[in-house]
């Protein structure tokens, strides 16, 4: 699913704390897998989750729907 060095990446949190991606919850990492997948990880990581357009982040939130429907199939 992920490789090792996206896993490995650090993340500002709120607080101001960095914190690897594999320490964040199942939930939290799949965000950042689908914004990478998208080519959106880096703007993420340099200027936060508000630097995002409405669509952009509608379209994460479409596809972590869509996962987790198909995983309740599964």
């Amino acid at each position: 699913m992920w490789d090792e060095t996206f896993l490995d990446r650090k993340i500002t949190k709120k607080n101001g704390e960095q914190v690897p991606i594999r320490e964040l919850k199942p939930e939290e990492q799949v965000k950042y897998e689908i914004a990478k997948e998208l080519g959106l990880f880096d703007r993420i990581i340099e200027e936060g989750w508000g630097a995002l357009t409405a669509s952009e982040s509608g379209r994460i939130g479409g596809i972590i729907k869509q996962k987790k429907r198909q995983k309740k199939k599964e």
